[in-house]
C-alpha cells in the first residue's frame, strides 16, 4: 500500500526485452535500505524490486510483465526518463495522501494545461468505464500522485497543481497529450459496487 505522497524522482537507466520488460531505475533512496522482492510505485504502478546497485549511484532493477506494459502509460518508458517513486507504507507512516494500492486502473490522456496564478490547472480525459468512479473533491492518483479531482464533466476531469507539487514530482515535465497512469480511490469502486449490487 502507498499514500500517493511521491518521495523520490527516479531514472530510467537502462530498459531490457528479457521476455518481461526489465527497468533499472535510478534513486536517491538508500539502496541499502532496500530489500530484494521490495515494493516500490514507480509512476504509480507497485513494481518489485529484483536487483539493486550503487554503480555508479543507486538503483533498482524490476520485471514489468506484457500485460502490465499494455495497460499502463509504462509502454512509453525511454531511457532518461523521470518517474515518481514512493516506498511502500509502513505501519506508523504517515498517510498524508489517500490509499492507493499501486494497481493502475488505466490510462487518461492530458488534454489541456493552464496557469493559474503560480499553479496549473490540468484537464484529463479518463476511459469511458473509470469516468464514473472520479467525482468532484474525490481522490485520484495520477502517475502515483494522490491528487484532489476539482471538477467533473463527462469523462473528463480537472486537477490543480500547486508549485511544489511540480517541482517535487514530474508533474513540471507534463504537456498535453501525453498519457498518465490512473487509479481511481477505493472507496469510490466499493460504493459503486454496492449501488450496482445493493
Amino acid at each position: 500500500m502507498f499514500t500517493g505522497i511521491i518521495t523520490d524522482i527516479g531514472e530510467i537507466l537502462a530498459l531490457e526485452n528479457r521476455g518481461d520488460l526489465r527497468a533499472r531505475i535510478a534513486t536517491s533512496y538508500d539502496i541499502a535500505g532496500i530489500d530484494i522482492g521490495a515494493s516500490i510505485a514507480s509512476d504509480g504502478v507497485c513494481l518489485t524490486v529484483v536487483d539493486k546497485g550503487t554503480d555508479p549511484r543507486g538503483w533498482y532493477d524490476v520485471d514489468i510483465s506484457a500485460e502490465t506494459v499494455n495497460l499502463t502509460s509504462l509502454s512509453a518508458w525511454v531511457v532518461g526518463k523521470r518517474v515518481n517513486l514512493e516506498r511502500a507504507l509502513k505501519v506508523g507512516d504517515e498517510l498524508g495522501g489517500h490509499i492507493v494500492s499501486g494497481h493502475v486502473d488505466g490510462v487518461a490522456d492530458i488534454v489541456d494545461m493552464r496557469d493559474e496564478g503560480d499553479s496549473t490547472r490540468v484537464t484529463l480525459e479518463a476511459p469511458g468505464d473509470l469516468a464514473r468512479f472520479i467525482a468532484p473533491k474525490g481522490s485520484v492518483a495520477l502517475n502515483g500522485t494522490s491528487l484532489t479531482v476539482n471538477e467533473v464533466d463527462g469523462a473528463r476531469f480537472g486537477i490543480n497543481f500547486i508549485p511544489h507539487t511540480n517541482t517535487v514530482t514530474t508533474w513540471g515535465d507534463a504537456q498535453v497529450g501525453d498519457a498518465v497512469n490512473l487509479e481511481v480511490d477505493t472507496m469510490a469502486r466499493y460504493v459503486a459496487r454496492l449501488a450496482d449490487y445493493g
